[in-house]
């Protein structure tokens, strides 16, 4: 009996160090170890003011959001890789790994939501009929660790500010 204790009780032991060794949140796909001083691969589609392609072919995304990611990719000591397409090929290709993040005015009431993880609401704005619009960005299920610090990011941003008159 009291072998038998003193085993249980070491195995409690091992799983509880075990469990404490886990990391919360975390990434499966390890996104968030990946871009940090490496690169930050995003696709965007087109809707202004959030998101913009100036004329050029060589020309980078502009816009609100384009600022933000910019600024979130420095955070990071990343590289940002743009890619632009639908939303539905960039869903696809989030879905797929081939980006990390999607931008392009989304909106939390996005269609992709059962697809994809949406941070929560960074900025609120009224849409075309004055009703109150929440703006979210769109990441890869599952990659929570990654979701997580681009959030606490957006919050550190304090986004409630003139959007050029949208608010």
């Amino acid at each position: 009996m009291r072998r038998t204790t003193a085993l249980v009780s070491a195995l409690l032991a091992v799983l509880v160090t075990a469990a404490c060794a886990v990391t919360v949140p975390s990434d499966p796909e390890g996104t968030l170890d990946r871009v940090r001083d490496g690169r930050l691969r995003v696709g965007v589609t087109v809707r202004e003011p959030w998101t913009s392609l100036p004329d050029g072919d060589d020309a980078p995304p502009a816009g609100l959001e384009v600022d933000l990611v910019t600024a979130f990719a420095e955070h990071l000591g990343a590289q940002v890789e743009w890619e632009v397409g639908s939303e539905e090929q960039l869903v696809a290709d989030l879905e797929e790994g081939d980006v990390d993040l999607l931008v392009g005015g989304l909106t939390a009431s996005s269609p992709w939501a059962s697809r994809v993880a949406l941070t929560r609401p960074y900025v609120t704005v009224p849409d075309e009929h004055g009703d109150e619009e929440n703006h979210v960005m769109a990441t890869r299920a599952g990659e929570n660790a990654f979701l997580v610090e681009l959030e606490r990011f957006l919050i550190a941003q304090d986004v409630q500010q003139d959007f050029g008159g949208l608010r």
